[in-house]
């Protein structure tokens, strides 16, 4: 029992800090975090049941479309719900950004319906047997996808050029523009990959759990949670931060049951603020003035 929670535990926190390293990606780009996150992860999964299930597209070319439509729905909130806004000093792209998920979430809800369905998939299907606990291969393979996108991430911002260049965007955004770095595209690009992160989650955990057009509200509420709890200008912490959330989310729906899931966790993220303002695994910023 407590091995299968371990395992559910761990695929859980890998969709919570896919989803907050989206956050982590916009905010220590531009400083400014999309709020519909959590609609992008729903589009992901309706979108990728909608070309599979529905329409019975092969899956090499379900999930690349998917991927790259929900790229441009995170182009698109970046170019006219927060580049408008944050140009001018004003905070209303935070806003913008959850009427962006409202709006997203209600035409899904008329478009796909309000019935959730489920999305079958052979890894869900398939059981192995691991430490006495028999889980489905899927539930193995989200946190190795997770990490593995982390360590991505990590390692195309240490040496790649894109990396050199966010990092530059990252440390000092009005220097990167002297250079010619083009600022306002490296936006752009963090809040396409949030995007994408966030469709990763959805196609992921979608078999696991039924694919509905207000699947997305809670897991993007946990997730921001979770990106402020590791501290969301650490890529690291943010993704250790997501791993800890899901297995106390799954020992105490294990333990207590799920009536106290919400409960504990929150609390969790309550008190560790509490103990940590900078989150778990943040740091406090010197400012020069």
């Amino acid at each position: 029992m407590i091995t299968a929670a371990i395992v559910t535990g761990l695929g859980l926190g890998s969709m919570y800090a896919l989803l907050a390293l989206g956050f982590h990606m916009t905010y220590v780009v531009s400083r400014t975090v999309n709020f519909a996150q959590g609609s992008a992860m729903m589009v992901g999964a309706v979108l990728g049941y909608s070309f599979s299930i529905t329409w019975a597209w092969p899956v090499w070319l379900a999930i690349p479309v998917t991927l790259a439509l929900c790229a441009l729905y995170g182009l698109a909130v970046e170019r006219f719900l927060v580049r408008p806004f944050h140009s001018r000093g004003s905070e209303a792209w935070l806003m913008a950004t959850v009427a962006a998920g409202i709006f997203v979430d209600n035409l899904a809800l008329f478009t796909f319906g309000k019935e959730p369905r489920q999305f079958t998939s052979e890894l869900a299907s398939s059981h192995v047997a691991l430490l006495g606990a028999n889980v489905s291969w899927l539930q193995v393979l989200i946190p190795l996808v997770g990490a593995g996108i982390a360590l991505a991430l990590l390692l195309v911002r240490r040496y790649t050029r894109l990396g050199k260049v966010l990092e530059a965007c990252v440390q000092n955004a009005a220097a990167a523009r002297l250079m010619g770095i083009r600022v306002n595209r490296v936006v752009g690009i963090s809040f396409a990959v949030s995007a994408v992160f966030a469709a990763v989650a959805g196609l992921l955990i979608a078999p696991l759990f039924n694919v509905s057009a207000e699947m997305g509200t809670l897991f993007g509420l946990k997730a921001f949670a979770v990106a402020i709890l590791g501290g969301i200008a650490s890529a690291s912490g943010v993704f250790a931060a997501g791993l800890l959330f899901g297995l106390v989310e799954a020992v105490v729906t294990l333990y207590f049951g799920s009536a106290f899931t919400q409960l504990f966790t929150f609390a969790l993220v309550i008190l560790a603020l509490a103990v940590r303002p900078n989150g778990l695994f943040g740091s406090k910023t010197l400012v020069k003035v």
